[in-house]
């Protein structure tokens, strides 16, 4: 266990990755683990090399201090990426999404917590004594392919391995008219959802920063409607972090 505090984040930030804790139950797991494997057989979310969820190799190339992006439509606020969309953050994400590898949240949510680490300690995310993040819209249908809102379970795994001050707000919901974006330009992505995202909900208490999260930022139409939505329910939102940028 690492934590991490300091002036910039009085929230406190404890990253659990590596940690061991002691379960009556892991042997029962792990017999049920080894039993599905031999009906699907594990291997790396990342490369697809076999016998393992998740590689050294691709672990390596996943840590990395977020980008500063210039998205083609301004979201409102500034948006950093984790990495460029490509290689194993890529493969990552689309077997999160489209076949269902729920394994590959945590991972992805530790690598979102390494974020905000630096993006606090570089006095991007202000000081404050909590911080709350708020996933980006998902489709319902979408979601309901995909066995669950993948956006929302990376950032409660973040939360998670962050501590009890980062609070996941999933307030956010897109309209049923709304289209698939993978083949809209940005012109049609801002069409699209104009006027469909709206809030749903209440946040928590928020006394400090807010950060929109999302998979992948393409054109930056989605984060900023979301972050519109937001100030329009008198929500202000600090920063936009997605894992990779198209």
């Amino acid at each position: 266990m690492t934590a991490v505090t300091g002036d910039a984040m009085p929230w406190t930030i404890v990253i659990m990755a590596g940690e061991s804790r002691p379960d009556h139950r892991l042997s029962a797991r792990n017999v049920l683990a080894a039993l599905a494997d031999l009906v699907v057989p594990q291997e790396c979310g990342g490369c697809g090399r076999p016998d393992t969820p998740w590689c050294e190799t691709c672990a390596t190339r996943l840590i990395d201090v977020p980008r500063l992006l210039v998205p083609r439509i301004d979201p409102g606020a500034s948006a950093w990426a984790l990495a460029r969309y490509g290689g194993p953050v890529a493969s990552a994400i689309v077997n999160l999404k489209e076949h269902r590898r729920a394994d590959l949240a945590p991972i992805l949510g530790r690598a979102l917590a390494g974020a905000l680490v630096s993006l606090a300690s570089w006095g991007d995310l202000p000081a404050g004594r909590t911080l709350t993040l708020v996933p980006a819209p998902t489709r319902v249908f979408a979601a309901r392919v995909r066995g669950g809102d993948t956006v929302t379970a990376v950032a409660r795994e973040a939360a998670a391995a962050l501590g009890p001050a980062v609070h996941v707000a999933p307030i956010l919901s897109t309209a049923a008219f709304t289209r698939d974006s993978a083949a809209l330009t940005a012109g049609e992505r801002n069409a699209n959802l104009a006027g469909a995202v709206s809030v749903k909900g209440r946040l928590p208490s928020v006394d400090g920063p807010v950060v929109l999260f999302d998979d992948v930022l393409t054109t930056g139409a989605t984060a900023a409607h979301a972050v519109a939505a937001l100030a329009q329910s008198g929500t202000k939102v600090t920063a936009v972090v997605v894992l990779a940028d198209a």
